[in-house]
């Protein structure tokens, strides 16, 4: 089906039907594939985990995306509509200079490679495990399958064919999500009306924490909600890429408001499915899993029934390739624009410009794929959630920079940029690794993001200059 709508979307494709969709996008559409980009392969698995844990406070977060969501559509968007951008980050240039564009294209590029490799790696480890260790089949062969099928269909198309492909993934994964709460509600003996009492009056369903020491604390989720998805929508080439393909900025700004929307529930289905997870597992008397995240996996795979273990990997696979293909065609369209310029190199023909973007989008396939090995190889988890804790520390300098480009008037001194979105990650890690000692026994969480852009704000404030811009 992927390749039957990548047939038919790809036609005619030319580097612009690959970076924007020719501007051509129904805004409607994008809307709902955003659902499937949005929610990873990660979340697909982690939300249902996550509620044995922290019950449903994490709606106070998506309720901060909604928030994050408003910002992105009514301060953003017009300002890269208006600029007419293929990559955010050239705005960067136009405001600051050329450090300052190509630091936060790296950024983007450091992020998107580690958080993609990633969430690629939970989904494939999992396959290799259930499905492809009987077979004899080694690791590097799967990830090479996986990594293949996504070249090949984004190849051509790039987002012109993503947007379609999206909506098909995000019916897939949520269809596996409701069947799964089907499923397990027959064998509780529930209706479906029962099930939705039972849970939303169970001890699961606590949304607010009012502790402010805990990390859970609603303010401090909500805060940092809005934040999150500022900087990893609003400012991650990934995910404005499909907006920017929409026909105009009213169209975008419909695409943003009801996909913002729309998530809240989904998000809410995901936790009530953990909820259900748990009831079952408690009533069955399985113990759970080590780890929070196999809890899904575990109960769909070995003690449902063998259409719920089709449902969870058909689902787990379309929650995973959205991410994945956006990463791909993202990835490829930040270096080609950002670093190599084929967007002005005016002395080379359409086919010489294509022919290049070809070459970076095997390259950086090939650049996931020796990642995700080396994860495996690593085979910490500890070590491999640092990493992707890494990756959380790239956005701030971006909220930074973005925020002083938007708020301030002052130029800066352009070649210390570089260095201050350095500076700033080093400081976040160790005010988090010492937090507790410094601040009262306070935890850091997910507003951790937001130091990081408050600390960059104020570097880039140290290295302004006195002269005023024009472009804001």
């Amino acid at each position: 089906m992927l390749f039957f709508i990548t047939w038919v979307t790809s036609k005619k494709a030319n580097n612009e039907s690959f970076y924007i969709g020719n501007k051509s996008s129904p805004w409607y559409v994008v809307a709902y594939g955003m659902i499937g980009a949005s929610l990873s392969g990660v979340t697909f698995m982690s939300v249902p985990g996550w509620v044995g844990a922290t019950q449903f406070t994490y709606i106070m977060v998506v309720l901060g995306f909604f928030i994050g969501y408003a910002v992105i559509a009514l301060v953003l968007m017009p300002l890269y509509y208006r600029l007419n951008l293929t990559s955010i980050y050239s705005y960067l240039d136009k405001r600051f200079g050329f450090w300052s564009y190509k630091t936060g294209a790296f950024f983007f590029l450091l992020s998107r490679v580690i958080g993609a490799s990633f969430r690629m790696f939970l989904v494939v480890n999992v396959l290799q495990i259930f499905v492809f260790d009987a077979w004899g089949i080694p690791f590097g062969l799967t990830v090479g399958i996986f990594i293949a099928l996504i070249l090949l269909y984004t190849f051509k198309g790039g987002v012109k064919t993503i947007i379609w492909t999206d909506t098909l993934q995000t019916t897939f994964m949520l269809a596996a999500v409701v069947i799964t709460i089907i499923l397990i509600s027959k064998e509780l003996n529930f209706s479906f009306s029962g099930l939705f009492t039972t849970v939303f009056t169970s001890d699961y369903s606590k949304i607010i924490d009012v502790d402010w020491h805990s990390k859970q604390f609603y303010l401090k989720q909500i805060l940092s909600g809005a934040f999150i998805a500022i900087v990893m929508t609003g400012l991650d080439q990934e995910m404005m890429q499909k907006n920017l393909s929409c026909r105009n900025l009213k169209d975008a700004q419909k695409n943003m408001f009801s996909f913002s929307f729309v998530l809240i529930f989904i998000n809410m289905m995901f936790l009530f499915l953990g909820a259900v997870l748990f009831m079952y597992a408690s009533k069955e008397g399985y113990s759970l899993p080590v780890r929070s995240d196999d809890l899904f996996p575990t109960i769909s795979l070995k003690y449902l029934s063998p259409v719920a273990g089709l449902m969870f990997m058909i689902g787990l696979i379309s929650a995973a390739y959205p991410s994945a293909d956006g990463a791909l065609t993202a990835l490829t369209t930040s270096f080609s624009i950002d670093f190599l310029g084929l967007d002005k190199k005016n002395n080379l023909s359409e086919k010489q410009k294509t022919h290049i973007r070809y070459m970076v989008h095997i390259s950086f396939a090939l650049i996931l794929l020796v990642v995700i090995v080396i994860f495996r190889a690593i085979n910490d988890r500890a070590v491999i959630d640092k990493l992707y804790t890494v990756a959380g520390y790239t956005y701030g300098p971006l909220l930074g920079l973005y925020a002083f480009g938007l708020f301030s008037k002052k130029q800066l001194k352009d070649r210390w940029v570089p260095l201050v979105a350095v500076i700033s990650p080093i400081l976040c890690y160790f005010l988090s690794e010492y937090s507790v000692r410094l601040f009262n026994g306070y935890k850091f969480g997910f507003e951790l993001l937001i130091l990081n852009g408050m600390i960059t704000y104020f570097g880039l404030f140290l290295i302004r200059k006195n002269n005023v811009v024009a472009i804001k």
